[in-house]
């Protein structure tokens, strides 16, 4: 009996890798023949969504598009939003997402690849109110109203950097930038990256001349927590990018910058 035992626990310690393989979204993307990636497309110039045409651009679709290619299947893109986007994945709804800032609360529930690009924050206000905030303290009082999207890593720092300014937090598809073009709020904040795009698209908006930007934060593609099969062979496949520059030559092409 004792003899039996000890077969059948190491049968079963043999087997176990292969079943957690079996059971990876890698093994599902090879058989299934298409990658789903869930994306916003409300990020400009990470990933924006042609409503007309339903289609998608942005740097986060050339490297998941990039991704699908040497994985030899085929891409599709799942809508989703950002308060619901960490849900998706562990609902299976799609394999991986796009960008997303690497925050405590997301790595509670979902796994991280390893990073590949870095964000800060900066304020925006409308041009008209250039002389009245120059750096972070001068919107942090009770008159300033500033605001943030729902779900985003920015929801969070706008009630941390500005706890006397009154807040407003808009769900998508509303953004908030929309709200300081309207005129219901003072000022909003967003990615370094972002807000580059937005002041061009946007000329009535400025970037506040702020000292220096605040959270520098990496960001990551999101996957289930427990299938490190699939994200071992994503972190593997985004080291092999950084040295063959695919990172790098998407950045200029979208114009992202540290």
């Amino acid at each position: 009996m004792t003899f039996m035992k000890t077969v059948l626990v190491a049968a079963t310690l043999i087997a176990a890798p292969m079943v957690a393989s079996a059971q990876s979204a890698l093994n599902d993307i090879l058989s299934s023949g298409v990658l789903k990636v869930g994306t916003t497309g409300d990020w400009n110039p990470m990933t924006m969504k042609d409503i007309a045409t339903n289609t998608y651009t942005g740097y986060d679709i050339d490297v998941m598009t990039a991704l699908a290619t040497d994985l030899g299947v085929t891409v599709e893109f799942v809508p989703t939003d950002w308060k619901t986007l960490v849900a998706g994945v562990t609902a299976g709804t799609y394999h991986i997402t796009g960008s997303a800032s690497i925050s405590p609360s997301r790595a509670k529930a979902a796994g991280y690849s390893d990073s590949y690009f870095s964000l800060a924050t900066v304020p925006l206000i409308n041009k008209k109110d250039a002389d009245l905030y120059k750096d972070w303290a001068d919107l942090d009082k009770p008159e300033v109203t500033v605001a943030a999207t729902l779900g985003t890593t920015q929801e969070k720092q706008v009630k941390e950097f500005f706890p006397n300014a009154a807040h407003k937090i808009v769900e998508a598809p509303a953004r908030d930038f929309q709200e300081v073009l309207s005129g219901r709020a003072t000022a909003h904040i967003t990615s370094n990256v972002e807000a580059n795009k937005l002041v061009a698209q946007y000329p009535e908006l400025m970037i506040v001349p702020v000292s220096a930007p605040r959270a520098k934060t990496p960001v990551a593609m999101l996957m289930k927590q427990d299938d490190q099969v699939w994200i071992n062979y994503v972190n593997t496949w985004i080291t092999l990018q950084k040295e063959a520059g695919l990172f790098d030559t998407l950045a200029a092409k979208w114009q992202l910058s540290n």
